[in-house]
């Protein structure tokens, strides 16, 4: 399905995966072979969400009956896979070519090459049948975006959570000042019963209220798609058995009425990005959390949140149709397996590492960082290799958000990996996307910040009556 003039070699290779085709690139020759020819035909695609807000994305095309047409379906179908998990949708509309609509139609039917996505999208996430929609251009309805506040209340005596899909950790506040941290192993996607889930975050939260002199407040985040404290598709959570799903979605707000208090928990990027926007003082940041998956969030220069999923694990970065292929979702070149644990493990073998059997995902990233820590010339090239990926697929972020800063944090960023990642993603956007590098400021916070940052902020989530 893709043409092979799209698929632009990188100015600079990634050490171990020479045959990375960044998606910024393809992005960028497509739409170069559509000005050549003489613009070609306008496509507008439209994003209509559960609360009835709407996302509008314009590009062009090349005409249906044009020599090159074919690539259109490619470009599209890795463009809106992009937007889908961005800012998430039940209904799009593919406002003009008919046979790119078609297409769209076909990818997202049940059996179809992104049935996954429509299933995610419709039935777990917004609990609506997803549709594409074919139209004129004009008929895609106009952009109606949602935003709100979030966070930033530091007043009384709080707890912080954070659920990793490899760790947990909790922090008690007191007045925006964290007196007590801690971070616990545990394997949630290996649990099918709900009662664990529920004992553990219980314990973490008792925990920290043993640290204070009452609980005024708790805030969490979690990786995972979230609507009214209510987990609707979370991969810590996914083996737990449909048939019991209920008891997740409504543990939280279990949790809350027992603990007394107000209780918010949201998306583990958004707090991300509210991490770094309050320390930051400014706002238009992009949270990039590289843990046991990739985590995104968004603050728009206003300073406040949008309605998007920002799941950018989801998101494409490569396009080589040969990339490595996520475990879920079963799409190829998506996030998750270039800015996660996930890359490093994958990368151990070209780096001629060899992984110990029968420990935790958290243990075997540790030995990998062990052997970057004493010098291992394998180890350094796996991440220098992600840093890579990183500049490159920063470049592609930027099409689709306005940003001043990009934070970049988690588990993988301790120690010298983070030096690393930042310095090679740094080198690339000065290489060859120098309007970029002007403009974004990439940030790697200290490592107290890295590991337990997020519970922190999570803390001033809830505001007090």
């Amino acid at each position: 399905m893709s043409e092979p003039w799209m698929l632009v070699p990188p100015e600079t290779s990634p050490m171990l995966e020479p045959e990375f085709r960044p998606a910024v690139l393809a992005h960028r020759a497509f739409l170069d072979a559509v000005k050549a020819i003489g613009g070609g035909e306008p496509l507008v695609l439209g994003l209509e969400r559960g609360d009835g807000s709407v996302s509008r994305y314009e590009t062009r095309v090349f005409p249906d009956h044009h020599p090159k047409a074919e690539a259109n379906f490619f470009f599209v179908e890795r463009l809106l896979k992009f937007l889908l998990w961005q800012r998430g949708a039940y209904r799009v509309y593919v406002g003009g070519s008919p046979e790119v609509a078609r297409f769209l139609k076909r990818c997202y039917a049940p059996g179809g090459l992104r049935a996954f996505d429509a299933e995610f999208m419709g039935r777990d996430v917004y609990e609506k049948e997803f549709e594409i929609v074919h139209c004129a251009p004009q008929e895609v309805p106009e952009t109606r975006e949602i935003t709100s506040s979030l966070g930033r209340h530091l007043n009384g005596c709080r707890i912080g959570f954070d659920l990793g899909a490899s760790d947990r950790k909790v922090s008690a506040v007191i007045d925006g000042n964290p007196v007590y941290s801690e971070e616990v192993i545990w394997e949630p996607a290996k649990h099918a019963d709900p009662t664990y889930h529920y004992s553990e975050i219980m314990a973490a939260l008792r925990s920290a209220a043993s640290h204070m002199p009452r609980v005024d407040a708790i805030g969490g985040s979690s990786a995972g798609v979230y609507v009214n404290n209510r987990p609707m598709v979370a991969s810590l959570f996914r083996a737990v058995p449909r048939d019991r799903y209920g008891e997740i979605r409504d543990m939280f707000l279990r949790i809350s009425r027992e603990m007394g208090v107000p209780l918010v928990v949201v998306n583990d990027g958004e707090v991300t990005a509210l991490a770094g926007s309050m320390a930051l003082e400014d706002n238009a940041v992009l949270g990039v959390a590289l843990g046991s998956s990739e985590a995104g969030g968004y603050v728009t220069p206003e300073g406040n949140i949008t309605g998007w999923l920002n799941e950018l694990a989801f998101c494409p970065v490569d396009y080589n149709p040969e990339a490595a292929v996520d475990d879920w979702s079963k799409d190829f070149g998506v996030g998750a397996k270039y800015f996660s644990q996930q890359c490093v493990f994958r990368l151990c073998d070209r780096a001629g590492i060899t992984l110990p059997a029968n420990v935790t995902d958290a243990e075997r990233l540790k030995f990998v960082q062990e052997k970057l820590e004493s010098g291992h010339p394998g180890a350094e090239a796996i991440w220098r290799t992600m840093g890579v990926f990183l500049g490159y697929g920063l470049a592609h972020y930027a099409h689709f958000y306005q940003l001043r800063h990009v934070l970049v944090l988690g588990r993988c960023t301790s120690g010298r990996g983070g030096d690393l990642l930042v310095s090679e993603a740094r080198g690339v956007l000065e290489r060859e996307f120098p309007e970029i590098a002007s403009a974004v400021q990439i940030h790697l916070p200290d490592e107290k910040i890295r590991r337990v940052g997020q519970s922190i902020a999570a803390a001033s989530l809830p505001e007090l009556p």
